[in-house]
Protein backbone atom coordinates (compact mmCIF):
# COMPACT_ATOMS: atom_id res chain seq x y z
CA UNK A 1 0.00 0.00 0.00
CA UNK A 2 1.62 3.02 -0.94
CA UNK A 3 3.05 6.10 0.91
CA UNK A 4 1.88 4.38 4.96
CA UNK A 5 0.33 2.06 7.08
CA UNK A 6 -3.15 1.42 7.60
CA UNK A 7 -4.33 4.30 9.68
CA UNK A 8 -6.47 1.84 11.20
CA UNK A 9 -3.39 -0.47 11.84
CA UNK A 10 -1.27 2.49 13.46
CA UNK A 11 -4.36 3.55 15.86
CA UNK A 12 -5.19 0.32 17.07
CA UNK A 13 -1.11 0.18 18.55
CA UNK A 14 -1.54 3.20 20.50
CA UNK A 15 -4.00 1.73 22.60
CA UNK A 16 -2.54 1.18 26.38
CA UNK A 17 -0.34 -1.61 26.98
CA UNK A 18 0.21 -3.10 23.41
CA UNK A 19 3.45 -3.35 22.22
CA UNK A 20 5.25 -5.69 19.50
CA UNK A 21 4.75 -9.09 19.88
CA UNK A 22 8.54 -11.30 19.95
CA UNK A 23 7.16 -14.52 18.86
CA UNK A 24 3.92 -15.85 17.90
CA UNK A 25 2.97 -20.17 17.63
CA UNK A 26 3.91 -21.72 14.49
CA UNK A 27 0.51 -23.53 13.14
CA UNK A 28 1.41 -27.06 11.24
CA UNK A 29 -0.04 -26.92 7.80
CA UNK A 30 -2.76 -28.85 6.41
CA UNK A 31 -1.99 -30.25 2.97
CA UNK A 32 -3.74 -27.59 1.15
CA UNK A 33 -1.61 -25.15 3.35
CA UNK A 34 1.47 -26.34 2.21
CA UNK A 35 0.52 -25.75 -1.25
CA UNK A 36 -0.43 -22.37 -0.94
CA UNK A 37 3.24 -22.21 1.15
CA UNK A 38 4.88 -22.75 -2.27
CA UNK A 39 2.97 -20.45 -4.28
CA UNK A 40 3.60 -17.86 -1.64
CA UNK A 41 6.92 -18.57 -1.14
CA UNK A 42 7.51 -18.23 -5.43
CA UNK A 43 5.82 -15.26 -5.49
CA UNK A 44 7.52 -13.30 -2.40
CA UNK A 45 10.82 -14.67 -3.77
CA UNK A 46 10.46 -13.20 -6.94
CA UNK A 47 11.80 -9.84 -6.97
CA UNK A 48 9.44 -6.90 -8.24
CA UNK A 49 11.20 -4.07 -6.90
CA UNK A 50 10.92 -0.81 -9.61
CA UNK A 51 14.96 -0.45 -9.76
CA UNK A 52 16.24 -3.93 -10.36
CA UNK A 53 12.92 -6.65 -10.42
CA UNK A 54 10.43 -8.14 -12.74
CA UNK A 55 6.52 -7.78 -12.15
CA UNK A 56 6.55 -9.32 -15.42
CA UNK A 57 8.41 -12.31 -14.26
CA UNK A 58 5.91 -12.84 -11.22
CA UNK A 59 2.51 -11.92 -13.59
CA UNK A 60 4.20 -14.89 -15.80
CA UNK A 61 4.64 -17.38 -12.95
CA UNK A 62 1.26 -16.58 -11.39
CA UNK A 63 -0.36 -17.10 -14.66
CA UNK A 64 1.77 -20.60 -15.25
CA UNK A 65 -0.36 -21.91 -12.12
CA UNK A 66 -3.53 -20.87 -13.21
CA UNK A 67 -2.54 -22.76 -16.58
CA UNK A 68 -1.34 -25.69 -14.71
CA UNK A 69 -4.99 -25.59 -12.45
CA UNK A 70 -6.88 -26.42 -15.61
CA UNK A 71 -7.29 -22.78 -17.13
CA UNK A 72 -7.87 -22.14 -20.81
CA UNK A 73 -5.53 -19.71 -22.49
CA UNK A 74 -8.47 -17.41 -23.37
CA UNK A 75 -9.14 -17.06 -19.47
CA UNK A 76 -5.49 -15.82 -18.67
CA UNK A 77 -4.21 -12.32 -20.03
CA UNK A 78 -0.95 -11.38 -19.85
CA UNK A 79 -0.78 -7.60 -20.38
CA UNK A 80 2.48 -4.96 -20.08
CA UNK A 81 2.37 -1.52 -21.71
CA UNK A 82 4.90 -0.18 -24.40
CA UNK A 83 8.09 0.91 -22.95
CA UNK A 84 7.48 -1.04 -19.93
CA UNK A 85 8.44 -4.37 -20.09
CA UNK A 86 9.15 -5.62 -16.82
CA UNK A 87 6.06 -3.86 -15.32
CA UNK A 88 3.53 -6.25 -16.76
CA UNK A 89 0.65 -6.98 -14.93
CA UNK A 90 -1.88 -10.26 -15.03
CA UNK A 91 -6.07 -10.89 -15.51
CA UNK A 92 -7.40 -14.05 -15.53
CA UNK A 93 -11.27 -14.78 -15.28
CA UNK A 94 -13.08 -18.00 -13.67
CA UNK A 95 -16.39 -18.13 -16.03
CA UNK A 96 -19.88 -18.21 -13.93
CA UNK A 97 -23.53 -19.45 -14.93
CA UNK A 98 -25.25 -16.63 -15.11
CA UNK A 99 -24.41 -13.98 -17.69
CA UNK A 100 -27.44 -11.63 -15.83
CA UNK A 101 -24.77 -11.12 -12.34
CA UNK A 102 -22.05 -8.75 -13.01
CA UNK A 103 -18.62 -10.06 -11.90
CA UNK A 104 -16.56 -9.47 -8.99
CA UNK A 105 -13.03 -8.40 -9.43
CA UNK A 106 -10.27 -9.62 -7.15
CA UNK A 107 -7.50 -6.73 -7.12
CA UNK A 108 -4.11 -7.08 -5.77
CA UNK A 109 -0.70 -5.28 -6.58
CA UNK A 110 2.39 -7.67 -6.90
CA UNK A 111 5.05 -4.81 -6.86
CA UNK A 112 7.13 -4.16 -3.63
CA UNK A 113 8.75 -1.19 -1.66
CA UNK A 114 12.12 -1.21 -2.35
CA UNK A 115 14.35 -3.44 0.07
CA UNK A 116 18.13 -2.34 0.63
CA UNK A 117 19.49 -5.94 1.36
CA UNK A 118 22.83 -4.65 3.61
CA UNK A 119 19.94 -3.27 5.75
CA UNK A 120 17.90 -5.97 6.61
CA UNK A 121 18.44 -8.83 9.52
CA UNK A 122 17.56 -11.12 6.19
CA UNK A 123 17.07 -11.33 3.18
CA UNK A 124 14.18 -9.30 1.91
CA UNK A 125 13.92 -11.52 -0.88
CA UNK A 126 13.79 -15.12 0.44
CA UNK A 127 10.78 -16.23 2.48
CA UNK A 128 11.91 -17.11 5.86
CA UNK A 129 10.19 -18.27 8.54
CA UNK A 130 10.91 -17.65 11.84
CA UNK A 131 9.27 -17.86 15.39
CA UNK A 132 5.88 -18.10 13.63
CA UNK A 133 6.65 -15.04 11.21
CA UNK A 134 7.06 -14.90 7.87
CA UNK A 135 10.14 -11.96 6.76
CA UNK A 136 10.25 -10.72 3.26
CA UNK A 137 10.22 -7.85 1.37
CA UNK A 138 6.40 -8.40 0.22
CA UNK A 139 5.19 -10.53 2.35
CA UNK A 140 2.51 -8.81 3.86
CA UNK A 141 1.78 -5.23 1.17
CA UNK A 142 0.77 -6.60 -1.29
CA UNK A 143 1.44 -10.43 -2.41
CA UNK A 144 -0.40 -11.73 1.05
CA UNK A 145 -3.27 -11.20 -0.36
CA UNK A 146 -2.25 -11.68 -4.60
CA UNK A 147 -1.17 -15.28 -3.14
CA UNK A 148 -4.47 -16.06 -2.20
CA UNK A 149 -6.48 -15.01 -5.06
CA UNK A 150 -4.47 -17.01 -7.27
CA UNK A 151 -4.61 -19.58 -4.75
CA UNK A 152 -8.18 -19.17 -4.66
CA UNK A 153 -8.76 -19.22 -7.85
CA UNK A 154 -6.60 -22.63 -8.10
CA UNK A 155 -8.76 -24.13 -5.13
CA UNK A 156 -12.05 -23.01 -7.13
CA UNK A 157 -11.38 -24.73 -10.29
CA UNK A 158 -9.71 -27.82 -9.09
CA UNK A 159 -12.82 -28.28 -7.07
CA UNK A 160 -14.96 -27.82 -10.04
CA UNK A 161 -16.62 -25.32 -8.32
CA UNK A 162 -19.74 -23.26 -10.63
CA UNK A 163 -19.67 -19.71 -9.58
CA UNK A 164 -22.76 -17.78 -10.34
CA UNK A 165 -21.25 -14.48 -11.50
CA UNK A 166 -17.67 -14.64 -13.26
CA UNK A 167 -14.92 -14.30 -10.83
CA UNK A 168 -12.05 -11.94 -12.18
CA UNK A 169 -8.54 -10.98 -11.04
CA UNK A 170 -5.91 -8.68 -11.59
CA UNK A 171 -2.68 -8.66 -10.17
CA UNK A 172 -0.73 -5.47 -11.05
CA UNK A 173 2.16 -3.76 -11.13
CA UNK A 174 3.05 0.46 -9.46
CA UNK A 175 1.25 0.77 -6.31
CA UNK A 176 4.41 1.39 -4.11
CA UNK A 177 5.96 4.28 -6.76
CA UNK A 178 4.74 7.90 -7.34
CA UNK A 179 5.57 8.54 -11.11
CA UNK A 180 6.00 4.87 -11.88
CA UNK A 181 3.85 3.12 -14.77
CA UNK A 182 0.61 2.01 -12.85
CA UNK A 183 -0.99 -1.48 -13.84
CA UNK A 184 -4.23 -0.52 -12.52
CA UNK A 185 -4.79 2.69 -14.00
CA UNK A 186 -3.77 1.24 -18.11
CA UNK A 187 -6.56 -1.55 -17.08
CA UNK A 188 -8.89 1.22 -16.12
CA UNK A 189 -8.10 3.00 -18.94
CA UNK A 190 -7.34 1.12 -22.07
CA UNK A 191 -8.78 -2.59 -20.71
CA UNK A 192 -11.90 -1.55 -19.12
CA UNK A 193 -13.95 -4.48 -20.37
CA UNK A 194 -10.77 -7.06 -18.90
CA UNK A 195 -11.78 -6.08 -15.40
CA UNK A 196 -15.34 -5.02 -15.42
CA UNK A 197 -17.01 -5.79 -12.15
CA UNK A 198 -19.72 -5.12 -10.09
CA UNK A 199 -17.10 -4.46 -7.27
CA UNK A 200 -13.99 -5.16 -6.62
CA UNK A 201 -12.27 -6.73 -3.57
CA UNK A 202 -8.86 -5.07 -2.69
CA UNK A 203 -6.15 -4.03 0.24
CA UNK A 204 -6.86 -1.66 2.42
CA UNK A 205 -7.95 -2.94 6.06
CA UNK A 206 -6.96 -5.85 7.80
CA UNK A 207 -7.06 -6.85 11.37
CA UNK A 208 -5.07 -5.73 14.59
CA UNK A 209 -4.14 -7.91 17.48
CA UNK A 210 -3.19 -7.04 20.53
CA UNK A 211 0.54 -8.13 22.18
CA UNK A 212 -0.82 -11.68 22.86
CA UNK A 213 -2.10 -12.29 19.78
CA UNK A 214 -6.01 -12.00 20.69
CA UNK A 215 -7.84 -10.10 18.05
CA UNK A 216 -9.28 -6.45 18.72
CA UNK A 217 -11.05 -5.91 15.26
CA UNK A 218 -11.57 -6.56 11.15
CA UNK A 219 -11.74 -3.29 9.82
CA UNK A 220 -12.97 -3.20 6.53
CA UNK A 221 -11.86 -0.01 4.09
CA UNK A 222 -15.04 1.95 2.28
CA UNK A 223 -13.26 4.52 1.01
CA UNK A 224 -9.49 6.08 1.17
CA UNK A 225 -7.97 9.92 0.89
CA UNK A 226 -6.78 11.36 -2.20
CA UNK A 227 -3.10 11.84 -2.27
CA UNK A 228 -1.76 14.88 -3.83
CA UNK A 229 1.61 17.01 -4.19
CA UNK A 230 2.16 20.44 -4.63
CA UNK A 231 4.88 22.33 -4.85
CA UNK A 232 5.82 25.77 -3.58
CA UNK A 233 8.21 27.83 -5.15
CA UNK A 234 9.87 31.23 -4.54
CA UNK A 235 12.49 32.93 -7.49
CA UNK A 236 14.54 35.44 -6.34
CA UNK A 237 17.36 38.05 -8.36
CA UNK A 238 19.27 36.34 -5.47
CA UNK A 239 23.04 38.59 -4.93
CA UNK A 240 26.17 38.57 -3.10
CA UNK A 241 25.33 37.58 0.62
CA UNK A 242 27.39 40.03 1.75
CA UNK A 243 24.49 42.50 0.82
CA UNK A 244 21.56 40.68 2.50
CA UNK A 245 17.92 41.94 1.55
CA UNK A 246 14.56 40.71 3.83
CA UNK A 247 13.19 39.96 0.19
CA UNK A 248 14.83 36.65 0.13
CA UNK A 249 13.40 33.12 -1.01
CA UNK A 250 14.43 30.96 1.93
CA UNK A 251 12.81 33.33 4.69
CA UNK A 252 9.33 33.95 1.89
CA UNK A 253 8.93 30.07 1.76
CA UNK A 254 9.77 29.33 5.32
CA UNK A 255 6.79 31.59 5.99
CA UNK A 256 5.14 30.09 3.62
CA UNK A 257 5.86 26.56 5.56
CA UNK A 258 4.59 27.87 9.13
CA UNK A 259 1.85 29.24 8.25
CA UNK A 260 0.47 26.05 6.42
CA UNK A 261 1.76 23.97 9.49
CA UNK A 262 -0.66 25.57 11.54
CA UNK A 263 -3.44 25.54 9.33
CA UNK A 264 -5.97 22.59 10.08
CA UNK A 265 -8.93 21.45 7.36
CA UNK A 266 -12.18 21.72 8.07
CA UNK A 267 -13.54 18.06 10.20
CA UNK A 268 -15.13 15.57 8.33
CA UNK A 269 -17.28 12.76 8.27
CA UNK A 270 -17.81 9.88 5.93
CA UNK A 271 -20.27 6.93 6.84
CA UNK A 272 -17.21 4.89 7.27
CA UNK A 273 -15.18 7.08 9.71
CA UNK A 274 -18.14 7.79 11.48
CA UNK A 275 -18.81 4.20 12.02
CA UNK A 276 -15.43 3.63 12.86
CA UNK A 277 -15.35 6.45 15.81
CA UNK A 278 -18.24 4.94 17.27
CA UNK A 279 -17.38 0.82 17.39
CA UNK A 280 -14.03 2.44 18.32
CA UNK A 281 -14.83 4.90 21.00
CA UNK A 282 -15.63 1.58 24.25
CA UNK A 283 -12.91 -0.21 22.73
CA UNK A 284 -9.71 2.43 23.30
CA UNK A 285 -11.88 3.41 26.46
CA UNK A 286 -10.42 6.14 28.69
CA UNK A 287 -9.65 9.85 27.77
CA UNK A 288 -9.45 9.09 23.61
CA UNK A 289 -12.20 6.67 23.44
CA UNK A 290 -14.85 9.64 25.51
CA UNK A 291 -13.28 12.14 23.25
CA UNK A 292 -13.75 9.82 20.10
CA UNK A 293 -17.92 9.32 21.61
CA UNK A 294 -18.19 13.25 21.75
CA UNK A 295 -16.92 14.32 18.33
CA UNK A 296 -19.04 11.66 16.65
CA UNK A 297 -22.03 13.26 18.96
CA UNK A 298 -21.02 16.88 18.25
CA UNK A 299 -18.58 17.49 15.54
CA UNK A 300 -18.15 21.11 16.38
CA UNK A 301 -16.81 20.10 20.19
CA UNK A 302 -13.33 21.55 20.23
CA UNK A 303 -11.95 19.95 23.59
CA UNK A 304 -12.97 16.43 22.06
CA UNK A 305 -11.48 17.43 18.44
CA UNK A 306 -7.89 18.30 20.46
CA UNK A 307 -8.05 14.89 21.96
CA UNK A 308 -8.30 12.77 18.98
CA UNK A 309 -6.48 14.68 16.74
CA UNK A 310 -3.52 14.59 19.42
CA UNK A 311 -2.88 10.81 17.69
CA UNK A 312 -1.38 11.44 13.95
CA UNK A 313 -3.52 8.44 12.80
CA UNK A 314 -6.89 9.34 14.13
CA UNK A 315 -6.05 12.74 12.77
CA UNK A 316 -5.44 11.28 9.19
CA UNK A 317 -9.20 10.35 9.25
CA UNK A 318 -10.48 13.04 10.17
CA UNK A 319 -10.16 15.84 7.41
CA UNK A 320 -8.18 16.65 4.73
CA UNK A 321 -4.50 16.90 6.00
CA UNK A 322 -1.51 18.86 4.45
CA UNK A 323 2.08 18.57 5.00
CA UNK A 324 5.83 19.93 4.36
CA UNK A 325 7.74 15.95 3.32
CA UNK A 326 10.46 17.87 0.85
CA UNK A 327 11.89 21.07 0.97
CA UNK A 328 15.87 22.52 -1.08
CA UNK A 329 17.01 25.74 -1.92
CA UNK A 330 19.74 28.37 -2.62
CA UNK A 331 22.80 27.29 -4.78
CA UNK A 332 25.72 28.69 -2.80
CA UNK A 333 27.04 29.10 0.61
CA UNK A 334 28.15 32.71 -0.52
CA UNK A 335 24.97 33.85 -2.44
CA UNK A 336 21.64 34.83 -1.48
CA UNK A 337 19.25 32.10 -2.76
CA UNK A 338 17.64 32.99 -6.53
CA UNK A 339 15.07 29.58 -6.08
CA UNK A 340 13.37 27.77 -2.90
CA UNK A 341 11.10 24.88 -3.09
CA UNK A 342 9.07 22.57 -0.88
CA UNK A 343 6.59 19.84 -1.74
CA UNK A 344 3.62 20.02 0.22
CA UNK A 345 1.93 16.21 0.33
CA UNK A 346 -2.00 16.67 0.97
CA UNK A 347 -4.13 13.00 1.45
CA UNK A 348 -7.32 15.14 0.46
CA UNK A 349 -11.12 13.91 1.79
CA UNK A 350 -13.36 12.41 -0.30
CA UNK A 351 -15.86 14.81 -2.64
CA UNK A 352 -12.94 17.64 -2.72
CA UNK A 353 -11.25 18.94 -5.19
CA UNK A 354 -7.36 18.67 -5.82
CA UNK A 355 -7.58 22.49 -7.34
CA UNK A 356 -10.35 23.22 -4.24
CA UNK A 357 -7.24 22.09 -1.91
CA UNK A 358 -4.62 24.13 -4.00
CA UNK A 359 -6.87 27.32 -3.67
CA UNK A 360 -6.89 26.80 0.07
CA UNK A 361 -3.22 26.82 0.19
CA UNK A 362 -2.73 29.61 -2.02
CA UNK A 363 -5.05 31.59 0.31
CA UNK A 364 -3.10 30.70 3.36
CA UNK A 365 -0.14 31.38 1.85
CA UNK A 366 -1.01 34.79 1.02
CA UNK A 367 2.08 35.75 -0.20
CA UNK A 368 2.56 36.42 -4.26
CA UNK A 369 5.97 35.37 -3.78
CA UNK A 370 5.23 32.04 -3.27
CA UNK A 371 3.68 30.11 -5.94
CA UNK A 372 1.56 27.00 -5.12
CA UNK A 373 1.38 24.58 -8.41
CA UNK A 374 -0.74 21.70 -8.01
CA UNK A 375 1.60 18.68 -9.38
CA UNK A 376 0.78 15.51 -11.68
CA UNK A 377 -2.18 13.57 -9.67
CA UNK A 378 -2.25 10.30 -9.28
CA UNK A 379 -5.41 9.56 -10.31
CA UNK A 380 -9.30 10.92 -10.39
CA UNK A 381 -10.59 11.97 -7.04
CA UNK A 382 -13.64 9.90 -5.82
CA UNK A 383 -16.68 11.85 -5.61
CA UNK A 384 -18.19 9.21 -3.04
CA UNK A 385 -17.26 6.10 -0.67
CA UNK A 386 -18.34 3.24 -1.60
CA UNK A 387 -21.62 2.11 -0.12
CA UNK A 388 -21.25 -0.82 2.81
CA UNK A 389 -24.77 -2.71 1.42
CA UNK A 390 -26.06 -5.59 3.41
CA UNK A 391 -24.90 -7.44 0.01
CA UNK A 392 -21.21 -5.98 0.63
CA UNK A 393 -21.27 -6.83 4.36
CA UNK A 394 -23.06 -9.83 5.27
CA UNK A 395 -20.62 -12.51 3.28
CA UNK A 396 -17.79 -10.72 5.39
CA UNK A 397 -19.79 -10.82 8.65
CA UNK A 398 -20.70 -14.53 8.45
CA UNK A 399 -17.02 -15.80 7.37
CA UNK A 400 -16.15 -13.20 10.20
CA UNK A 401 -18.15 -14.79 12.84
CA UNK A 402 -17.10 -18.13 12.47
CA UNK A 403 -13.17 -17.80 12.29
CA UNK A 404 -13.44 -14.84 15.12
CA UNK A 405 -16.41 -14.79 16.82
CA UNK A 406 -17.15 -11.87 18.91
CA UNK A 407 -14.45 -9.60 17.05
CA UNK A 408 -15.93 -6.73 15.67
CA UNK A 409 -16.04 -5.83 12.37
CA UNK A 410 -15.44 -1.88 11.82
CA UNK A 411 -15.34 0.26 8.53
CA UNK A 412 -13.00 2.42 8.27
CA UNK A 413 -11.63 5.34 5.75
CA UNK A 414 -7.91 5.81 5.17
CA UNK A 415 -5.45 7.98 4.33
CA UNK A 416 -3.49 5.59 2.56
CA UNK A 417 -3.53 4.82 -1.18
CA UNK A 418 -4.43 1.70 -3.21
CA UNK A 419 -5.28 1.06 -6.84
CA UNK A 420 -8.89 1.29 -5.40
CA UNK A 421 -8.67 5.20 -6.48
CA UNK A 422 -8.49 3.77 -10.25
CA UNK A 423 -11.21 1.34 -10.01
CA UNK A 424 -13.69 3.89 -7.93
CA UNK A 425 -13.89 6.61 -10.61
CA UNK A 426 -14.36 3.94 -13.59
CA UNK A 427 -17.62 2.41 -11.81
CA UNK A 428 -16.20 -0.25 -10.05
CA UNK A 429 -16.90 -0.01 -6.00
CA UNK A 430 -13.39 -0.90 -4.16
CA UNK A 431 -13.55 -2.38 -0.71
CA UNK A 432 -10.27 -3.06 1.66
CA UNK A 433 -10.79 -6.72 3.05
CA UNK A 434 -8.11 -9.11 3.96
CA UNK A 435 -8.51 -10.43 6.96
CA UNK A 436 -5.00 -10.84 7.96
CA UNK A 437 -4.51 -9.83 11.50
CA UNK A 438 -1.25 -7.76 12.12
CA UNK A 439 0.63 -6.39 15.17
CA UNK A 440 0.17 -3.46 16.58
CA UNK A 441 3.80 -2.19 15.10
CA UNK A 442 2.74 -2.78 11.69
CA UNK A 443 4.94 -5.39 10.82
CA UNK A 444 7.43 -3.50 9.06
CA UNK A 445 5.56 -3.08 6.24
CA UNK A 446 7.00 -0.16 3.88
CA UNK A 447 10.29 -0.61 6.54
CA UNK A 448 12.24 -3.03 7.42
CA UNK A 449 12.62 -6.78 8.36
CA UNK A 450 8.45 -6.67 7.16
CA UNK A 451 6.82 -10.00 8.13
CA UNK A 452 3.38 -11.42 8.68
CA UNK A 453 2.50 -13.94 11.53
CA UNK A 454 1.39 -17.51 9.47
CA UNK A 455 -1.57 -17.98 11.65
CA UNK A 456 -2.85 -14.44 10.11
CA UNK A 457 -1.68 -15.37 6.87
CA UNK A 458 -3.40 -18.63 6.86
CA UNK A 459 -6.46 -17.80 8.46
CA UNK A 460 -7.23 -14.48 6.34
CA UNK A 461 -6.78 -17.27 3.25
CA UNK A 462 -9.38 -19.54 5.05
CA UNK A 463 -11.30 -15.94 5.58
CA UNK A 464 -11.18 -14.72 1.82
CA UNK A 465 -11.87 -18.40 0.05
CA UNK A 466 -15.21 -18.34 1.83
CA UNK A 467 -15.92 -14.72 1.61
CA UNK A 468 -15.58 -14.64 -2.48
CA UNK A 469 -17.48 -18.13 -2.50
CA UNK A 470 -20.83 -16.33 -1.00
CA UNK A 471 -20.02 -13.05 -2.82
CA UNK A 472 -19.61 -15.64 -6.38
CA UNK A 473 -23.54 -17.47 -5.30
CA UNK A 474 -25.53 -13.77 -5.26
CA UNK A 475 -27.86 -13.66 -7.55
CA UNK A 476 -27.18 -9.48 -8.10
Amino acid sequence: MRSMLLLAGLALGALPGLAHAQSAPTPTLRPDQVAFHDLYKELVETNTELSDGSCTLAAERMAARLKAAGYADADIHLFQAEGHPKEGGLVAVLHGTDAKVKPMLLLAHIDVVEAKRADWVRDPFTLVEENGYYYGRGASDDKAEASVWVDTLVRLKTSSFKPRRDIKMALTCGEETSGAFNGAEYLSKHERGLIDAAFALNEGAGGRLDAGGKPIALNIEAGEKFPQDYQLEVTNPGGHSSRPSKNNAIYHLAAALTKISQYEFPLEFTDASKAYFTRMAPLVGGEMGQAMAALVKDPADAKAAETVESDPGYNGMLHTTCVATMIDGGHATNALPQRARANINCRIFPGTSAQAVGDVLTKIVADPEVKVTLKGARSEVTKAPPPLTPAIMQPIESVAAKIWPGTPIIPVLTAGATDGAFMSPVGIPTYGVTGMFGDPDGNGVHGLNERIRMTSLYNGRDFLYEVVKLYAMQKQ
